[in-house]
């Protein structure tokens, strides 16, 4: 199996991009899993900043595959021409795959650097893939180990331990703006009920903002605000909750845009200054809001532009937590795909001695001495395959088990293809071992077939 992943995000293409690709994502695994197609597995991590795709390729051979069949998707999803869709993202390819996740699960990848929300978008992916039966064994293991690093790296370093968020910026980007950091005289108008709404109603409620009505248009906003408090409002009260606000939030994301205009005729006659913070990807404010008198926009990419930065000793020991955590990962990873070879091998060493105690036993029968020389032969099967497969772990962790695969094929004629093709588990299962220690045959060896006892000398036990 080869890990993949596609990712755009506020670094490398603009935020109306992203937006645009994120169009039907929690869809698009199910959707590459349901056809055909070279794609084992896909996990989605769509955030307000980034849209990235994980997902396997059964082989080296299927990976420009896999990819095209993921860029498909996405661009019938999204209604992008397939060039352009190909063209907004960065592919990344085994360890790079686990290097980038785990540093975005740690926070250093995001607009606010050390913000810790990401960490619990990263596990609700998992999750949500999980659900759709999308997640392959190789991502579970990807995503679980972010979560890990995420949480390892947050206990290390003291990254992150300010809180800083993109909301918390936003709404200190807010208090500077209307030359008061006291929310408590503050009317708040808020869109959303999503897991932005409910992070940004957690800070207002620590600042102890004055009055905060809440608004959705799926009409959640009663359930949202009976477990975190404010106002709910509907389609009759949210026009004068508007008139009366000092700051206005969207985190909805929805396709029902306050246009300026709109905005304009509802502030009509009102002198009083307005915030509008826009932290919907897709925008839930018209950006020439912006131009509108006594108003002040702050989008994501303003929060981004004033996150404070991290101090660079902090970053350097985040950093290699990141890249240790990677390289375990990938060492755990070659480990796992080696498991298949010297499988193979043991197969095949124990199916040579199969024939030869079937001809001991032709000529001599269940004896004594035959038993004798199985014992015999089994303890040098043994040795010779200690060797081989230490140094199948070795090559392993250098990141060189196709040599050895490539040595077992030229040397025993051991073709591992058909066998790469059916993922290796975590903790591969052995067949019942001999007292020798080398696995039992099923054949003519079965104690149940010969009467001699199989128990080995009690000096050669010593």
């Amino acid at each position: 199996m080869v890990l993949l992943s596609l990712v755009a995000t506020h670094s490398n293409v603009d935020l109306e991009t992203v937006a645009r690709l994120s169009v039907g994502a929690p869809q698009v695994p199910s959707a590459v899993l349901a056809d055909d197609r070279p794609v084992s597995g896909a996990v989605v991590l769509s955030t307000c900043n980034r849209f990235e795709i994980y997902f396997e390729a059964p082989s080296e051979e299927d990976v420009e595959a896999a990819r095209s069949a993921i860029i498909s998707t996405i661009s019938s999803y999204s209604g992008i021409p397939e060039p352009s869709v190909s063209s907004a993202f960065v592919t990344k390819k085994g360890g790079s795959v686990a290097k980038h996740l785990f540093a975005v699960g740690a926070g250093l990848d995001s607009a606010v650097v050390g913000e810790r929300e990401i960490a619990g978008q990263v596990r609700r992916a998992l999750i949500e893939a999980q659900a759709s039966g999308a997640a392959s064994k190789g991502l579970v293991r990807l995503f679980q180990a972010a979560s890990r690093t995420a949480k390892d790296v947050g206990a290390r370093t003291v990254l992150g331990s300010d809180g800083r968020s993109i909301v918390s910026v936003a709404l200190e980007l807010a208090g500077d703006i209307s030359g008061s950091a006291d929310w408590s005289q503050k009317s708040v108008v808020l869109f959303g009920t999503g897991a932005y709404a409910g992070a940004t109603m957690a800070l207002l409620n620590e600042k102890k903002a004055g009055e905060v009505a809440v608004f959705s248009s799926s009409g959640r906003a009663e359930t949202f605000v009976a477990s975190r408090g404010g106002r709910a409002l509907d389609s009759d009260s949210l026009t004068g909750a508007i008139r009366e606000a000092d700051v206005i939030i969207g985190c909805s994301g929805s396709d029902a845009r306050i246009e300026a205009t709109d905005l304009a005729s509802i502030r009509e006659g009102s002198s009083s200054p307005l915030v509008v913070i826009d932290l919907a990807l897709s925008h839930d404010f018209d950006p020439a809001v912006a131009n509108l008198d006594n108003v002040e926009l702050i989008t994501l990419e303003s929060v981004r532009l004033a996150a404070p930065e991290e101090q660079a000793e902090t970053l350097r020991q985040a950093g290699e937590l990141v890249q240790q955590a990677a390289d375990d990962f990938e060492e755990q990873q070659n480990t796992r795909a080696m498991d298949a070879a010297i499988v193979a091998l043991r197969k095949h060493t124990q199916q040579v001695l199969d024939a030869e105690m079937k001809r001991v036993r032709s000529q001599h029968g269940c004896t004594a001495a035959a038993e004798e020389v199985e014992l015999a032969l089994r303890r040098m099967v043994r040795q010779l395959l200690h060797t081989p497969t230490v140094r199948a772990r070795e090559l392993a962790a250098e990141g060189r088990q196709d040599d050895y695969t490539a040595a077992l094929e030229a040397l025993y004629g051991i073709d591992l293809r058909p066998a790469a093709e059916a993922e290796a588990p975590a903790a591969p299962s052995r067949p019942a071992l001999h007292p020798a220690g080398v696995p039992h045959p099923a054949g003519s060896g079965d104690p149940a077939q010969c009467p001699v006892s199989h128990e080995p000398p009690a000096a050669a036990s010593a």
